[in-house]
């Protein structure tokens, strides 16, 4: 039995890894100085941080000695500590991969402090979760932390086709993928190159098993394990999360449970749905509750930790919250004036008493109510334009 794809379709070289330019970029740059830092390589699963760490050991040369933190304990680290400095003792280069360090806890971490000062360890840790919250600061402080993004549709979509061309793939087997199986596997996927691999995987057994040369879209329908209930179409599809995002945004509670409601049954990857509430919470919301952006982040973080079916819960709460509080979308359209001036060419220099050491500024502190009339820019323009609400609340200085 062969390993499964996921396992036996991964990039040889940094050129081939998907989706992640600028970290690329960065890591080839050190391969051709022989150059490697310590590093932490955050990001969402299924966005190549484990492969990546593997193919630059490769191309360096150097012997990767590999942790997984979930299943590790106190005694596996140094074990693994001592072994990186005695490959090193030897002439040779290596590299201690933690993946998922976030599951050690302080005094573990703190183990790694002393040898990464001396420089005896060159590490490079993943993690799905903020790492300068996750990780000691101690270590933080030794290391480069690239960001990992959820890979795009278009390359998510390639990649689709060159497993369905290349022999490590499906190549080669007489079965073709369609344009729409395509595009739903891509969307199920939700930037998880690692899912995609999987669920293409299962389609292509169903499509064979049934007989099919072309892997459909009832092939992937039948191998996402979901009833797709809102994903017939495109058009469906971005038709439920926009009614989702507007009955949160006019304030319809009921109406906003129902479409969310859609788009667990349907489906939808819940880190989408959160990122949505969060985006709504800021751009909807804003100030007149700034709790609101508190609750949709931490249901987010939550949907992380806990997963689904549980994840539902505080995915409804935050759409709830978010529906029911007062809206104000001042921030969103402050930004975007105050962008699209700087785009046009609205270039001013800072005022000189507010530049580093410079003469003339007010401290506000030094002032009744911590407030003082200055100049903070040379040609004044407003862009902040308060709701009611943020009047009544915050109160506005002119």
């Amino acid at each position: 039995m062969e390993k499964p794809l996921p396992s036996r379709f991964v990039p040889k070289t940094l050129d081939e890894i998907k989706g992640q330019k600028k970290v690329i970029k960065a890591l080839k740059a050190f391969v051709s100085q022989g150059f490697l830092p310590s590093m932490v390589f955050y990001g969402p699963p299924g966005v190549g941080k484990t492969v990546t760490a593997r193919v630059l050991a490769s191309e360096l040369g150097v012997q990767l000695i590999e942790l997984n933190a979930a299943t590790s304990g106190v005694k596996e680290l140094r074990e693994a500590i001592e072994k990186a400095i005695s490959v090193k003792k030897m002439g040779l280069g290596s590299i201690l991969f933690v993946d998922e360090i976030y599951h050690f806890n302080k005094l573990q971490q703190d183990i790694l402090m002393p040898f990464l000062e001396k420089g005896d360890v060159t590490l490079i840790a993943t993690t799905v979760h903020n790492p300068f919250f996750e990780i000691n600061a101690p270590i933080i402080s030794r290391v480069i932390v690239f960001n990992f993004e959820p890979l795009s549709p278009e390359d998510l979509g390639k990649l689709a086709q060159q497993v369905m061309q290349d022999k490590r793939g499906l190549g080669g087997r007489g079965i073709s993928l369609s344009e729409e199986a395509c595009e739903l596997l891509v969307r199920l996927a939700a930037g998880d190159a690692r899912a995609l691999l999987q669920r293409l995987e299962i389609s292509f057994h169903i499509a064979k098993s049934e007989g099919s040369r072309v892997i459909e879209r009832s092939h992937v329908e039948l191998a996402s394990g979901a009833n797709i209930l809102y994903d017939k179409d495109a058009d469906m599809h971005y038709s439920i999360i926009s009614a989702f995002i507007k009955s949160m945004r006019g304030s319809d509670p009921d109406a906003t449970l129902y479409w969310l409601g859609r788009l667990i049954a349907g489906g939808e990857d819940p880190r989408f749905i959160a990122r949505r509430i969060v985006i709504c919470a800021s751009e909807d919301v804003g100030n007149a509750d700034p709790m609101a952006l508190v609750v949709a982040t931490a249901a987010m973080e939550a949907v992380e930790r806990i997963g689904m079916p549980e994840g539902k819960t505080p995915l409804a709460q935050a759409a709830l919250y978010v529906a029911l509080a007062p809206k104000s979308n001042s921030a969103y359209k402050g930004i975007e004036m105050a962008l699209e001036d700087i785009r046009s060419g609205e270039i001013q220099s800072v005022p000189e008493h507010l530049r580093p050491g410079s003469d003339g500024y007010k401290y506000p502190h030094d002032y009744a109510g911590g407030y003082v009339e200055q100049e903070y820019m040379i040609r004044k323009r407003q862009y902040y334009f308060p709701s009611d609400v943020e009047k009544d609340k915050w109160g506005v200085r002119k």
